[in-house]
This record gives C-alpha cells, structure tokens and sequence, in this order.
C-alpha cells in the first residue's frame, strides 16, 4: 500500500456470539489483514467489559502471530500501571524471539476498565500513571540491557536475549503521551477514536519537540481512527446505528455486548440521547470507500502522521470484515 495501513483490533463481542467467539474471530480477522496487505496488527487490552473480549493482548499476540506470516503484530496497547517493566520485558523478549522482526510494543495509562476492576488487578492500590515515565524507561532499559550501571536491576536481564528488540509505541489521546514519547524519543501513536479535537496539535508537537535516540533517529508516528466503510455511503450510517448505541451505553453506564444494527436503529433516543451521539460522531470517519479513503488521508496530513490504523465495530463480524476489505482496496 502507498500509506501504511494498521488494524487496531478490541475483540468486540457482537451479534450474540461468546467472547470465545470473538477471540476466534480476532484470529481470522487478522489473517484476512495479512491477505489484504495491511501493515500491522495490534490488540488492545480491556477488563470486565461485556462488549469487548480480551484482557491479555500479549497472549493474543502470539496466537495472531502463529497464524500469519507477514504483518507486524502487536499490543494497543498494554497498560503498563498495572505492571512490573522486567515482566513485560520479558514477555515480549519472548514474542521477540518467537517471531523475530514483528513484535510491537504498544505501551498505554489507561485503566482498560471501571475503578473496581482496577484495583482487582493490582489487588487492591491502582498506581495510576504517575510513575509511567521510569516504568518506560525501566521497560527500554531491560529490553535492550541498557540500565545505567547505578540502577538498583542493573544486573538483571530480561530472556530469552537476542539481536532484536520489538518496537516501542507510546499511545496517546492527550497531550501527556505525545510530550512523553518525544522526550524518550520512540514512536507515537494517537487515539484519534477516543479523542476527536486538539490531537493533531499534539502530533505535530510531538515531531517539533521528538529527541533522537540510538534507537529512534526519528520522530514515527500514526493516528488510529474508527471507521466504517461500506459499499454505499446509506449503508455506512445504516451500519452505524450499532456504534451509536454502544457510545450511548459507554457513557450511561451500560456494560452490555455490541449493540446489533436493528437494535440501533430501534431504539429511540432522547432529545439529549441524540445530542450526545451527533456529538460523538466526530470520532468517526465513515462512508463508501473514495469517501473513507479522502478523510483518512485527511487525518494523515492533519497530523503529519507516517501511517493510518483503523478500529473497526459494527453489529456483525462480517460487515467489520468487509469495511476493512474495503479500505485495503480503496488504498492499494
């Protein structure tokens, strides 16, 4: 493809399927991604929420990678508060040497879930982000046995070793993990999906401020929109029902499976139901392929970013795949 493309897959839980479904399904949606020419391939990680089934995108990394060949597999991301840098060090040491060369390390803050999941995963004191700087450099430093010799692990090593190291990505949808990876210097991705506005200041402030490092000379970076592209542009919004009643569940507090396309589109909404999904609706780029295809490349430019991912949702698994056919053909 001309503009690399990426997929940023959250494993929805849709159309009356398990959430064992969903996994099986994430493993073929990415063999499709591979067949289609995509670049990359990331996971995300989320806890206890009925719509979106995988909590360990690092164990899900090496199934993905097991079943392709070609395409960069990764994490987007993993939410290191929760974990030890050595512990995630090692785990993708060892997706690192199981598929040499197509590791990514996509590196987040968020909570990935509600505040009682949280502290459940830490059992029982979330961290939060205040220590994410050292824990990034901790995590670069085992990675590539690269603590400084006053560093009180400086002898520990992160196996198995090898010649070479996955990819880092710092995820952001603020200003926070923008400055964060230019000060480190590694590669940038921003949630356009969660945040609609003010990101493309970010992005480009991240390249006037990006320090090079051995490891980094230069500042690489992509935008991660939610699409949803169909044949027709009425189909598109058809589809899109399903994704408005989701964000409206997101935000009331529903923890329910992806909504179907007829669940959407019948339910009825509330004048200010209506308003807050007409708001959402700038997060995401939707229409026929040409459509699609004119406002990601948009986004490119805004953000002067170097690659484009998609997350894809609607009500069913096949109309997800056939918006991400659509979107390889449109861009091939």
């Amino acid at each position: 493809m001309r503009v690399p493309l990426g997929v940023l897959d959250q494993s929805p839980v849709t159309g009356g399927r398990s959430p064992a479904e969903a996994i099986a399904e994430t493993v073929e949606l990415a063999r499709l991604a591979e067949e289609l020419g995509y670049h990359r391939y990331w996971l995300a990680e989320h806890h206890a929420i009925a719509a979106l089934a995988d909590p360990s995108p690092e164990i899900l990394a090496a199934r993905v990678a097991s079943a392709t060949s070609r395409i960069r597999v990764g994490t987007g991301g993993v939410l290191l508060p929760y974990y030890s840098p050595l512990k995630i060090a090692e785990q993708f040491r060892m997706l690192e040497a199981l598929f040499p060369g197509r590791i990514d390390l996509g590196l987040g803050r968020a909570p990935g879930g509600d505040p009682r999941t949280a502290l459940a995963l830490v059992d029982g004191e979330y961290p939060g982000a205040e220590r994410m700087p050292q824990q990034v450099q901790d995590l670069i430093g085992f990675l590539q046995g690269t603590l400084p010799p006053a560093h009180p692990y400086a002898k520990v090593r992160a196996q198995p070793a090898g010649a070479t190291s996955p990819e880092i990505w710092l995820l952001g949808s603020s200003d926070y993990g923008g400055a964060l990876a230019a000060q480190l210097g590694l590669r940038f991705a921003f949630a356009h999906f969660i945040t609609a506005f003010g990101g493309d200041v970010v992005s480009r402030a991240y390249r006037q401020h990006f320090e090079p490092t051995e490891r980094e000379p230069q500042a690489r970076s992509l935008v991660c929109a939610f699409v949803i592209c169909a044949k027709t542009k009425a189909e598109a919004e058809r589809l899109a029902a399903s994704v408005d009643l989701r964000r409206l569940h997101m935000a009331k507090g529903v923890d329910a499976p992806v909504p179907s396309v007829e669940e959407g589109l019948a339910y009825r909404y509330s004048r200010e139901e209506r308003a807050y999904v007409d708001q959402q609706r700038a997060r995401l780029v939707h229409g026929d392929p040409g459509e699609v295809r004119e406002k990601l490349l948009e986004l490119k430019e805004m953000f002067a970013a170097d690659e484009l991912m998609a997350v894809t949702i609607t009500g069913d698994g096949e109309s997800r795949r056939t918006s991400y056919r659509l979107v390889a053909e449109a861009f091939a």
